[in-house]
């Protein structure tokens, strides 16, 4: 049955919840009021037939036709009383139970049915409930005393429980009416309502809401963005685990709590007061540098809370660093290619002028290194985009009077699915760009300094293995440890430092290791181990390295 009725749409399940509900409550206060009705109308009944029946066996004529025993008299006033009365019968009778009064003239002088006349002989009146020679009936009872006052007879008042009935007959039929009528009107509003909420829910079904919000829940876990969203009040309805650990607000359950007391520092509850959403917008909570989009949500124009999704300030700008260093090398190619296409003019001119040995001087000058590098890279590494990195470096440290050299027994096969191609370019180009610069500024120092970075890597074994030597000042010892922080940099200004953090993070999300030696010179050797292959995951599902492996 409840499998059936969760498969109803909710406007039927709605209409057989509350006509059910208005149906019983009907059944139940119709049934009462007629018990109750029934009740009060057999006592009123009971009471009347006592009072009549005492006032009949006052009446002195009544009290003297017993003396006298004369049924004449009694027949005549009992039936006058009777007739101006809503009474079935007056029924006087003596302490043998004769009758000496009856609506039946024959049965006068017989004895009474009923046997409830002990408690009036005894001087009591009272109400009975018994089966006459009428019928049943309602009867009050009551003791007819001499002037002494001994008990010489009774008289006996009684209404027909069949008029009881009758009477509580038509009360029912109204109970009824007003049943069918309560029915009705419930099933009106059990239609009202029943589109009320579905135009709430969007026209959603329960079923669909609750599993909208398992989804709405599970995805607010995942992302990497903070969100925080609060009613019209200011309190806050949802928060991630993401915000919490963001903002550094701890782990317990914030939901309810005003977002004035939590985050004082936000002004996220003034756009309540506003229609105007913000985007990219830099604050600073709790001492962290956030960039938030905010957006009011409006429910039939009336703006009814507000949504919050924020990053780290950092974050977003190690991003625009990883894509500033691909778009640095699809220039640094595009820039190769046309340098190339002026050289190609050059040699074509020098033909057509006659001056083939200047061309085939310009191409052994051009083609001896080059060509040597494409055909080691196109040996050695599988990558294109790897490969075209390193060429495009190759060309940059020419325009810097420098020479990187790959190292000829380099192998470099296909890159394992785990490990994202453009941070792989990202960790290699920045280690290159660091390499140069280090040179460079060696080189402007000390100018019979080497101008040449080496460059090795090779994925024997277990994992792929980058190696980068250049031929700069070297890092002390006691600054190996803090090169990889963020800001940590030698060159002067603010916008520096972020090179090496952007590797180490590469590295550690990748689950690798990286080393930093001393050169064979003054330089610097960076090496780097990425695993080739994820042996387990942690609780988290990120995949770590097995410990078992080795680097190097």
């Amino acid at each position: 049955m409840s499998h059936v009725f969760s498969h109803m749409k909710l406007r039927t399940r709605l209409l057989l919840v509350l006509a059910s509900i208005v149906l019983i409550q009907a059944l139940i206060s119709g049934s009462f009021t007629l018990h109750y009705i029934k009740l009060v109308l057999e006592e009123r009944i009971g009471e009347q037939a006592l009072q009549l029946s005492r006032v009949v066996s006052e009446l002195p004529q009544i009290r003297q036709g017993l003396v006298d025993q004369d049924s004449q008299v009694i027949q005549h006033f009992a039936e006058l009383i009777r007739e101006q009365t809503s009474a079935r019968f007056i029924v006087v009778g003596d302490r043998d139970g004769i009758r000496y009064s009856h609506p039946l003239p024959e049965r006068i002088g017989k004895k009474r049915v009923g046997g409830d006349n002990q408690r009036a002989l005894e001087g009591e009146s009272y109400v009975s409930r018994a089966v006459g020679s009428l019928g049943p009936s309602l009867r009050g009872k009551s003791p007819v005393l001499d002037a002494e006052g001994n008990v010489i007879g009774v008289t006996s008042v009684g209404y027909m429980l069949d008029s009881v009935e009758d009477t509580i007959g038509s009360y029912q039929d109204s109970v009824l009416q007003i049943v069918l009528i309560s029915l009705v009107i419930g099933i009106l509003i059990a239609i009202w309502t029943a589109r009320y909420f579905k135009r709430v829910m969007f026209g959603l079904e329960p079923e669909e809401i609750a599993q909208m919000f398992e989804e709405r829940n599970t995805t607010l876990q995942t992302i990497r963005e903070g969100i925080i969203s609060i009613d019209a009040s200011g309190a806050i309805t949802t928060i991630n685990k993401t915000a919490m650990n963001t903002l550094g607000i701890g782990d317990a359950d914030l939901r309810g709590r005003n977002i004035r007391q939590v985050l004082p520092q936000s002004d996220m509850w003034q756009l309540l007061q506003s229609d105007k959403a913000e985007y990219d917008r830099e604050i600073l909570i709790n001492g962290k540098s956030l960039i938030v989009n905010r957006v009011p949500i409006s429910v039939d124009g009336e703006i009814t809370g507000v949504v919050s999704s924020f990053r780290l300030k950092d974050d977003i700008e190690l991003l625009s660093r990883k894509l500033s260093h691909i778009e640095q090398y699809a220039d640094t190619l595009r820039a190769q290619s046309h340098d190339f296409a002026n050289k190609l003019h050059t040699i074509a001119g020098l033909i057509q002028i006659d001056a083939s040995d200047q061309a085939l001087e310009l191409i052994g000058q051009e083609s001896k290194g080059i060509q040597e590098l494409v055909r080691l890279l196109a040996s050695s590494v599988s990558d294109p985009v790897l490969a075209g990195c390193i060429l495009g470096k190759y060309n940059r440290a020419h325009e810097l009077g420098l020479e990187l050299e790959l190292d000829g027994m380099s192998h470099m096969g296909p890159i394992p699915e785990h490990i994202p191609v453009e941070g792989l370019v990202s960790m290699v180009g920045n280690i290159i760009d660091n390499a140069f610069e280090a040179t460079r500024v060696n080189l402007l120092e000390n100018s019979g300094s080497d101008n040449r970075i080496h460059l090795s890597l090779n994925d024997f074994g277990d994992d792929l293995v980058f190696e980068i030597t250049d031929n700069g000042a070297g890092v002390p010892i006691d600054e190996q440890e803090i090169i990889f922080e963020k800001g940590i940099s030698s060159k002067p200004g603010f916008d520096h430092g972020y090179g090496l953090y952007l590797v180490k993070t590469i590295i550690d999300n990748l689950h690798g290791q990286a080393l930093v030696e001393p050169g064979e010179g003054s330089g610097t050797r960076f090496v780097v181990y990425l695993p080739k292959q994820l042996a387990v995951s942690d609780s988290m599902g990120d995949p770590i390295v097995n410990p078992e492996q080795s680097h190097g």
